[in-house]
């Protein structure tokens, strides 16, 4: 379940306030969401990457609820979703048409129809390992053992017109082959968006604005957070202590 972006806002107006500290406009609180976000969403990979050898060496708590690794795990599966790729003849790879950023990249399944058909586990490697595979006769890619590379599009695609990242499968069939991936997408940006009032105050306004896409479980550390931010930008040292202090001891409980 997401994060509302009002109560958020609404928790860290009441904070600045009720010491006089200052006030964060919309817009500025709408930067400082997004920086916040995206700090806790990357900070998912360091952190089960050591809970993970918490696991290995028999030092996690393996009750249900109660494994962190697991918890880590189960934040990441609303930003995990299968993408289907469309392949570009002007760059000559497959690229994803569809909404949202991809941040990386998981399973592999190319698809080559016929008789028989194959759905096969696909490879990613570098460039470099991709060149020497491709090269040599005993590790050629064959449709049962295709092997796929990344790189980003030379020439702006429609109709996004940006760059995208372009993934390049060899062997490569004309027709009656497609491609599918697990893909793992960075969260969309917060928004608080709002009306202005009879007296020119900010009315929030729910069919506008973006909640976080974070789990709910997240909420202190986005207020948090965001509140060490806020400190600051209205200068203000107290502010910034505190957050800093409450963010450190909220992340040493979760990691101990």
């Amino acid at each position: 379940m997401a994060v509302s972006i009002n109560t958020v806002y609404q928790t860290v107006l009441y904070i600045l306030n009720k010491e006089q500290r200052g006030y964060i406009p919309p817009a500025e609180f709408n930067s400082l969401a997004t920086q916040v976000q995206s700090e806790i969403f990357m900070s998912y990979f360091p952190d089960g990457n050591q809970l993970n050898r918490q696991n290995q060496n028999n030092t996690q708590n393996d009750s249900e609820f109660f494994n962190m690794f697991k918890d880590t795990a189960y934040k990441l599966y609303p930003f995990e979703r299968n993408a289907s790729f469309t392949y570009n003849t002007v760059n000559l790879g497959w690229t994803y048409q569809g909404t949202g950023v991809i941040y990386k990249l998981g399973n592999i399944i190319s698809t080559y129809s016929g008789n028989p058909t194959y759905n096969s586990i696909t490879e990613l490697v570098s460039q470099s390992d991709f060149n020497k595979i491709t090269r040599s006769k005993l590790t050629t890619p064959t449709v049962q053992y295709p092997l796929a590379v990344t790189t980003q599009t030379t020439t702006l695609i429609a109709p996004s017109l940006v760059q995208q990242l372009l993934v390049k499968v060899t062997p490569f069939v004309a027709t009656g082959m497609s491609l599918n991936i697990n893909c793992l997408f960075t969260p969309t940006s917060p928004s608080w968006e709002f009306t202005t009032g009879n007296l020119g105050q900010y009315l929030y306004d729910v069919n506008t604005s973006v909640d976080f896409e974070l789990d709910v479980s997240e909420k202190n550390n986005l207020i948090i957070n965001i509140l060490k931010y806020a400190g600051v930008i209205i200068n203000d040292p107290a502010i910034v202590q505190i957050a800093s202090q409450e963010a450190q001891q909220t992340s040493t409980n979760e990691k101990s």
